[in-house]
């Protein structure tokens, strides 16, 4: 059983409290909260390996590199995908979703397919579709 008090320190912004209450945070789709051990990471990213990946050969592109690759590898054991292709960053849903749209759809929706999403949709899962079904004339 998930021990929810022990993980909510895990986040330091649900320490505060908001309208008398503790902070509850549920817009994840747009933004998530970091867990304080990631943000620790990203400190010392920043602090010490802050570099472009896959873009240069000196010290601090190396070792950007070497660990961007190395969480992309303990992703794809995670999600058990076959290649390390498979695994693919993004800056977050909006952007995955936009890209998801840009490449299936435009690659296997087709005039006549027909595209469902529900109204519970966030507004994120909307719009790239919207904008597939007028690129391929879907209405």
């Amino acid at each position: 059983m998930i021990n929810v008090e022990k993980l909510r320190q895990d986040f330091p912004i649900l320490a505060q409290n908001v309208n008398e209450e503790s902070l509850v945070y549920l817009d994840n789709a747009a933004t998530t909260q970091m867990p304080d051990p990631i943000l620790q990471t990203m400190k010392t990213y920043y602090h010490k390996d802050h570099a472009n990946v896959h873009r240069g050969v000196h010290t601090l592109a190396q070792r950007a590199t070497e660990k961007y690759e190395t969480a992309r590898e303990k992703v794809r054991q995670f999600i058990h995908a076959n290649e390390i292709a498979e695994v693919l960053f993004t800056k977050g849903t909006t952007s995955s979703l936009n890209w998801l749209a840009r490449s299936f759809g435009d690659r296997f929706i087709n005039e006549g397919d027909e595209i469902v999403l529900s109204y519970m949709e966030h507004h994120s899962n909307i719009v790239p579709w919207q904008q597939l079904a007028k690129r391929k004339k879907l209405f």
